[in-house]
């Protein structure tokens, strides 16, 4: 009886100090990218500059819809705007290609809302390209453009 005693203490020590085996990760990259997307997508509506920070690369560019291009500093600044109120942002139709530590994601997106208390509304085809930088998936480009009407893909 006594030797069931001493091991099982000893066994209980193994289970709680060894450390545990690497866990696979259960999501697909293309899956891990879809879910930033919206991460930054709902940053974005909430002008949430921390989070928009850590997803964008340090040297990120974005052209927007008019054809203007921003930095990062530059693009975080333009989301903080507090004269313009984002109603709705949805991505739709979202395709994910990753080749290596590159990620690119095509779709559609559509926003509306306020500026100045004027509306407006864009229907955008978009692409983001994403990389690994140390670990960590971040946006590197995005563009942003309104289709014109009667073209196709």
């Amino acid at each position: 009886m006594t030797t069931r005693f001493c091991i099982a203490p000893a066994i209980l020590t193994l289970l709680f100090v060894t450390p545990a085996a690497p866990q696979k990760e259960s999501e697909s990259p293309s899956a891990k990218i879809v879910a930033l997307e919206n991460r930054w997508n709902a940053a974005y509506k909430q002008r949430d500059v921390s989070t928009m920070n850590s997803l964008l690369a340090s040297d990120f560019v974005i052209t927007i819809e008019d054809g203007s291009t921003f930095s990062k500093t530059g693009y975080i600044a333009h989301c903080g705007d507090k004269n313009t109120q984002v109603g709705v942002s949805d991505f739709s139709d979202l395709k994910v290609r990753v080749h290596g530590n590159t990620a690119i994601v095509i779709g559609g997106y559509h926003e509306k809302g306020l500026t100045g208390g004027i509306p407006y509304e864009y229907h955008d085809r978009m692409t983001d390209v994403w990389i690994l930088i140390d670990g960590r998936w971040q946006v590197v480009a995005s563009h942003y453009s309104i289709p014109v009407k009667g073209a196709s893909a």
